[in-house]
């Protein structure tokens, strides 16, 4: 008889688990209480990345007079935007559909909870309800976002979440962004193109914290010059309602003096926080707390049979390529492999303008760590293809440790970023020196190049650049 799975929650995470646990033979049911396909597809990643393109495509159009490119009197639709953002996230989510009814994985739309150590009651759409006990659980509810506890943010209607930014009916000409994470900055980025004023309010010293410093600094030059305001280590104490939109109170920590900023939105993009309080997780024996749920590198929490995978476990990276990973694991090892997960080649990717990526340790995290390491870099400036792309904004960095010169880390900044990374991962999980790396015949004329050309810079012999110092 075939094993029984249960998976609450459909998003990334879980629709993968689900399709590999059918793939090794198991029976599988999904419950999902919103759209399969979760935060991701619906209302995140995909989303967003669909606004952005709008943004690029339409800043492209604007400037196309340098590339001998005419364009007259350019326009934005933007309830034409959203309907195409909102028409590429129901085909992904139809997909999502069709490839759990391939795989003969059942779904019911409805929530779960515990009634018992592994007894689950469902509570269907229609209203009826349903206990299972499944042989194993894999819980993949996801995050949701944070409210922070300020005076307004919940009365003022001007006030909206990531979701109501992805689905505005008229574009804002203003717009306040509370939080310099990358919820905020890429939709803020995306709105700048469209022409909307942005202002962002940061209780830090720092933006994006989880880039390398040098990455950042690029970053947030460049949306500066698309007309974005920084206010940093600024946090917001109030939020009021102002003649149409709001007026944000803060507080300034460098000098202790108040500032105000009024606009038509306000963007609240604080973070995100584990989805797990209908869970009932109480019954269960699982351990948790705000943070998530606790699991080992097996995706198991401590109590057997149990799984928790994505955004609702505690202390691991919340994207979506990562919930798929530690589905697959998770599906696995319920089917009697022992396969671990590992953080250690998971690929960031922030998509600013120009988007950045990042694989491995930081600099910071170099010096943290005791570290003897070298850094290669290239500008972006320098490479042909950057250059036709974006004029050559970005740069392209990479850590090495001094001894062997084994890779450690690659940060890049850029046009195609996000899909350049990908050989940074490669590299770090095949232990890779910057010599195989620079042996590696990269195409011309391509921004790939410039990876290379950074590892040339480590060993002090670039090709494309003049030297650090005569020679």
């Amino acid at each position: 008889m075939a094993k029984s799975i249960t998976i609450i929650g459909g998003g990334p995470g879980g629709y993968i688990a689900a399709i590999r646990a059918a793939q090794l033979g198991a029976d599988v049911t999904v419950i999902e209480k919103g759209k399969l396909g979760g935060t991701c597809l619906n209302i995140g990643c995909i989303p967003t990345k669909c606004l952005l393109h709008s943004a690029e495509v339409f800043t492209e159009i604007k400037n196309s007079k340098t590339q001998g490119i005419v364009v007259n009197d350019v326009q934005l639709d933007f309830p034409a935007v959203i309907a195409h953002k909102t028409k590429i996230s129901k085909t992904l989510v139809n997909g999502v559909k069709g490839l759990l009814k391939a795989n003969k994985v059942k779904t019911i739309k409805g929530t779960a909870k515990f009634i018992g150590p592994k007894k689950i009651e469902i509570s269907k759409e229609d209203g009826t309800t349903e206990v299972s006990t499944p042989d194993d659980i894999i819980l993949a509810t996801g995050s949701v976002n944070v409210v922070p506890p300020i005076p307004g943010l919940k009365e003022v209607p001007a006030c909206i979440d990531s979701t109501g930014a992805l689905s505005l009916e008229e574009l804002p000409k203003t717009m306040v962004v509370i939080g310099g994470g990358v919820i905020g900055l890429e939709i803020a980025c995306a709105y700048a193109q469209f022409g909307t004023k942005i202002i962002v309010v940061e209780a830090l010293d720092h933006v994006l914290p989880m880039l390398d410093a040098e990455i950042t600094d690029i970053a947030v030059k460049n949306m500066k010059k698309m007309g974005m305001e920084f206010h940093l280590e600024c946090p917001v104490e109030a939020v009021e309602e102002a003649e149409g939109g709001a007026r944000v109170i803060c507080t300034n920590k460098k000098t202790g003096e108040k500032e105000t900023f009024v606009a038509e939105k306000v963007l609240v993009a604080i973070g995100r926080k584990a989805s797990i309080d209908s869970l009932a997780l109480g019954m269960t024996g699982v351990e948790f707390d705000k943070g998530g749920i606790e699991v080992d590198d097996l995706m198991q929490t401590n109590v057997s049979g149990i799984y928790a995978i994505g955004d609702c476990i505690k202390g691991r990276a919340r994207l979506a390529h990562t919930a798929s990973v530690m589905g697959e694991i998770a599906a696995e090892n319920i089917m009697g492999a022992h396969n671990l997960y590992d953080e250690k080649t998971n690929v960031t990717c922030v998509y600013v303008e120009p988007e950045a990526a990042a694989v491995g340790l930081t600099e910071e995290q170099c010096k943290a760590q005791n570290i003897d390491y070298k850094v290669g870099k290239f500008p972006l400036a320098g490479n042909g293809k950057s250059l036709i792309l974006n004029g050559g904004k970005g740069m392209v960095k990479i850590i090495a440790d001094s001894k062997y010169e084994q890779i450690l880390g690659v940060h890049m900044i850029g046009p195609r970023a996000s899909d350049l990374i990908a050989e940074g991962a490669l590299a770090i999980r095949l232990e890779a020196t910057v010599d195989e790396l620079i042996s590696t015949i990269h195409s011309h004329p391509t921004v790939s190049e410039s990876v290379r050309e950074a590892g040339l810079d480590l060993q002090e012999r670039v090709l494309n650049m003049p030297p650090k110092r005569k020679r």
